[in-house]
């Protein structure tokens, strides 16, 4: 079986159209009949003072009792969420209340494009209203709680769309309750404008149904590179962010601070020699760096890298000359042998290098060894203390025994050997 995880950033941004507890004098809305619900003050669970509509009507059969909001406009949502705070009278503790007592009411809307509406029209009836849902209460209060002063607000949020219109209405619909609308928040949802993985999304609006999932293209954060492409984070319908896709990482250079939001230059003295999470890195040992944002760092004077060596590794020195050169003739060949230099200048991997000399008895002094010279197992690279040259028509050679490291054209330091062969 396969598990999909979805992970959830729980950033959400309410965009308020309307709030009945703002108001500073009466909410204005219409009613239908006349005597059903009721505008008056009341009091909120903080005991601040608000207008509210309230209605108990329980005795009469039949009920059917609306209230309509005044026009809300959409600005751009596609889905409206509403919290409705109400408290509802229990029907039970109510003295001698007929069977139609209801601790139930229906929630709906309509959609128009402008502020046409008046006290008949739109009809009041499901058809042209939209049902959002039948809400019930939690909890509901009885004769004993308003004589103690005992509040039971009940909080319930619902929401409808997709919505195209240039706005809505809203209606609350009493079929034989007693109750009391505390509170109306009229909102839809956005994504906020966020962080994530190295790129930064756009405050996004969230989508029309409550499953919907609203991708947004990510944009990496200064000196940020791309490492997974698409960018993505959905937004879905509850104003989440939810599902990343694809990543950034600092590049050469910078590093990842402030929980990954920002991509700061190393300092002087640090470096970052590649692309990723990880952070600066202190100049290894003999090099340096005064720039910000390196990649890598400068051997100091008299110090080296090879080509191959790593921006981690430390720099090191020219390897002193081998040591101890022992030069055996055996009539037209001579063998090398000597130990390694007394210093290896910091590294591991020092080679030889073979160089040889023909000082024969002429006036011009020595010049290199021809072609008539060769060497076992070779001449440059040597990795081993000992080598074997084969001498033809030389009389007399030098030859130096090279410790070596290349970086670009090698740096050595040598000792030699100068031998005369037999003659016969």
């Amino acid at each position: 079986m396969m598990c999909i995880v979805y992970v959830v950033y729980r950033l959400i941004i309410d965009q308020i159209l309307m709030d009945s507890t703002t108001a500073t004098a009466e909410l204005g809305w219409t009613i239908y009949p006349a005597l059903g619900w009721e505008e008056v003050s009341g009091y909120d669970e903080n005991m601040n003072t608000i207008r509210t509509y309230q209605v108990c009507n329980v005795f009469d059969n039949n009920q059917n009792n609306w209230v309509r909001t005044k026009f809300i406009r959409r600005r751009g949502a596609q889905r409206i969420h509403v919290e409705i705070k109400f408290s509802v009278r229990d029907c039970s503790s109510i003295p001698s209340v007929p069977g139609s007592c209801k601790e139930t009411f229906n929630l709906y809307y309509y959609e128009t494009d402008s502020d046409t509406a008046n006290k008949v029209s739109p009809a009041w009836m499901e058809n042209p209203w939209i049902k959002v849902d039948t809400i019930a209460a939690d909890e509901s209060f009885s004769q004993v709680d308003l004589g103690s002063r005992v509040m039971k607000i009940n909080r319930e949020v619902r929401s409808f769309g997709p919505v195209s219109r240039q706005g809505f209405y809203l209606a609350f619909q009493d079929y034989g309750s007693c109750m009391s609308l505390i509170a109306v928040r009229v909102f839809y949802r956005k994504c906020p404008r966020v962080v994530e993985n190295g790129a930064v999304f756009p405050e996004t609006l969230s989508g029309a149904e409550s499953t919907s999932l609203v991708a947004a293209r990510g944009v990496c954060v200064p000196n940020g590179e791309e490492v997974d492409v698409p960018i993505k984070l959905y937004c879905n319908g509850d104003g989440e962010w939810m599902v990343p896709i694809g990543r950034c990482m600092c590049k050469a250079g910078h590093e990842a601070v402030e929980n990954g939001t920002v991509c700061r230059a190393c300092g002087s003295g640090f470096f970052k020699p590649s692309q990723g999470d990880h952070q600066c890195l202190q100049c290894p040992i003999n090099s340096r760096i005064t720039n910000e944002g390196a990649t890598n760092c400068v051997c100091r004077n008299g110090y080296y890298r090879t080509d191959s060596d790593p921006p981690l590794m430390p720099c090191t020195t020219i390897p002193s000359a081998p040591q101890s050169v022992i030069s055996i003739v055996n009539e037209t060949s001579l063998r090398l042998e000597w130990s390694a230099p007394r210093d290896g200048g910091g590294r591991e991997d020092v080679v030889y290098n073979i160089i040889c000399k023909s000082c024969g008895g002429g006036r011009g002094g020595c010049t290199r060894c021809g072609d008539n010279v060769q060497f076992v197992p070779r001449q440059l690279g040597l990795t081993e203390t000992r080598v074997h040259i084969t001498l033809i028509n030389e009389m007399r050679v030098c030859v130096y025994v090279c410790g070596c490291m290349c970086v670009g054209a090698c740096v050595r330091a040598c000792a030699h050997a100068c031998v005369s062969l037999p003659t016969e």
